[in-house]
């Protein structure tokens, strides 16, 4: 049919509204007109949220991908069917995420009912949960043998809610959610009935006790080599000499001037006698000059 091609949707979905019903011709010459007949189709948040998508994937360079509508209890799947769409995922899904938010905006703008819109591309999310949900059994199989918590990389509400229906079906295991978006994680531990919950968290004190003790041997170890290569050597006791050495002291005897200097008033002095000299000797020392 003419209207679903140019509308673009399935002929089952059209509906159709006779605006004019055909007139035949009089006489077989004159007049006559064939029936004009409105096709629509009704607007659903699925198909808002359709051609909004379509609009952006346009924008993106994206080759005309065809856009397959499945129908669900208070939401829907936009599957995206087409060549080199690995673009419109990004890491992690964070490019497809994105988009799909910005729909979903789109398809609740006119309900007051949340309408939940899920797109994916050939099966990613199909992919992504199976993904997590192995994870999660490793993780929380981990904490229950060990007691050890483990925190995962950051996730959307979705990748959450999937972890955390996993690690509830695993006894002896726990998940809750910290931090703030778009950053807040999952960590899995073991639960409070798990008796390798606090064994955890002693070994965890003794190791930490080892590695600081080991420091501060390492440490006053080096500390001790420093100081005894810049330390000097001492003698031994027995290589000390206990008697003290003392320098030998020069005498220098005192010898008289033959002729004596004239004093101030041109007069010499007399000379000492030898009763003074040995006197004056043994007073300062004797002294050569």
């Amino acid at each position: 049919m003419q209207a679903a091609v140019e509308l673009e949707m399935p002929a089952g979905e059209l509906q159709f509204e006779i605006l004019q019903m055909p007139q035949k011709k009089r006489l077989g010459l004159f007049g006559g007109c064939p029936a004009q007949v409105r096709a629509y189709y009704e607007i659903t948040p699925a198909r808002r949220a359709a051609a909004y998508l379509r609009e952006i994937l346009v924008g993106m360079g994206a080759q005309t991908p065809q856009i397959i509508i499945r129908e669900e209890e208070n939401g829907c799947v936009l599957n995206l069917e087409g060549e080199d769409l690995g673009f419109i995922i990004g890491r992690r899904g964070e490019t497809l995420d994105a988009i799909q938010y910005l729909t979903g905006l789109v398809a609740n703008r006119v309900d007051n009912s949340y309408y939940r819109v899920t797109i994916d591309i050939g099966n990613y999310r199909e992919k992504r949960e199976q993904s997590l949900r192995g994870l999660a059994r490793k993780i929380a199989g981990q904490a229950t043998r060990t007691g050890r918590k483990t925190t995962l990389e950051p996730m959307n509400p979705y990748e959450r809610r999937i972890i955390h229906t996993v690690v509830q079906e695993i006894k002896g295991a726990s998940s809750w959610s910290i931090g703030s978006e778009p950053n807040r994680r999952v960590v899995i531990g073991p639960s409070e009935d798990n008796p390798m919950a606090g064994r955890a968290g002693q070994s965890a004190d003794r190791s930490n006790r080892r590695r600081r003790s080991d420091r501060k041997g390492d440490k006053a170890g080096s500390n001790q080599h420093e100081h005894s290569a810049e330390r000097p050597e001492r003698p031994q006791r027995s290589q000390r000499s206990d008697t003290i050495e003392r320098p030998e002291r020069t005498v220098r005897e005192f010898i008289p001037r033959s002729n004596p200097l004239p004093t101030a008033d041109g007069s010499t002095p007399p000379s000492k006698t030898q009763s003074e000299k040995e006197e004056s000797s043994i007073l300062y020392g004797r002294v050569d000059l």
